[in-house]
């Protein structure tokens, strides 16, 4: 696929750790990428791809497909009318387990989702966020807490 010229753009769906070098392959190959979230498993890697797309003049796009929800976009429209008001709180709680996967954790497996509908609802950045996990079915899973401001 790499190499095929006709082919301009890829998609890629393959567990978390792989995205990174993959990006990175396809971005060197002249290919505009669709990845499934999360981008990467870290800042500086998600960073180096940013800035690899905009220097290879490629297009980059996360699957961060809860955004194209129609309830999601509607209390979008709600939000950005003012019918709800300013918006001072958010809270996100994830009350299913979901499927069993060993090679990522809530972290990467849901949390994605949650952190870009809410940044895409109020369009600002947070001012603190706080977060807890454990490793209560798959022991060694590594969670950080995290009750920080930006």
């Amino acid at each position: 696929m790499l190499k095929c010229n006709d082919i301009k753009a890829i998609v890629i769906a393959t567990p978390a750790v792989t995205h990174y070098e993959l990006v990175k392959q396809s971005f060197k190959a002249g290919k505009d990428v669709f990845v499934e979230k999360p981008l990467a498993l870290t800042v500086r890697e998600g960073e180096e791809i940013v800035k690899l797309a905009n220097n290879e003049n490629r297009i980059l796009m996360v699957g961060h497909i809860l955004q194209y929800h129609p309830a999601v976009i509607k209390l979008k429209e709600l939000i950005s009318s003012g019918e709800l008001g300013r918006i001072q709180y958010i809270y996100s709680n994830r009350l299913n387990i979901g499927k069993l996967r060993t090679e990522e954790n809530i972290l990467w497996g849901f949390a994605p989702h949650d952190i870009s509908v809410i940044l895409m609802l109020l369009n600002e950045e947070p001012i603190n966020v706080s977060s807890f996990g454990g490793d209560y079915l798959s022991k060694g899973a590594h969670f950080r807490q995290l009750d920080t401001p930006l």
